[in-house]
């Protein structure tokens, strides 16, 4: 990502009359990208938090065999829920397209 924050920034700094399509083009992409980024990392931090609150009585110096089962388990229905809904976005993205 780092070689698109150069070319990111000189977009940003010209006046919207100055960019071409082309420009426009990528500044949105960076824009949706960004974004996309900044929703998943929001949706990592609830789903952090709903599984301490779920699963970490009392937080200590070592996690015991239950905590680690019931984060574990829940690290794993995040994943199986999200490659789910994915896989369906895909699929109706698909539908779309035809």
């Amino acid at each position: 990502m780092r070689r698109h924050t150069g070319r990111a920034v000189r977009i940003l700094l010209l006046t919207m009359a100055e960019l071409g399509e082309a420009d426009e083009a990528e500044l949105q992409r960076l824009v949706a990208a960004e974004q996309q980024k900044a929703q998943f990392t929001a949706q990592v931090h609830h789903f952090m938090e709903l599984c301490w609150d779920k699963c970490v009585e009392k937080p200590g110096n070592r996690l015991d065999s239950r905590t680690e089962n019931c984060l574990s388990s829940c690290v794993d229905r995040f994943i199986d829920t999200t490659l789910a809904i994915t896989s369906r976005f895909a699929q109706i993205v698909q539908k779309g397209g035809q």
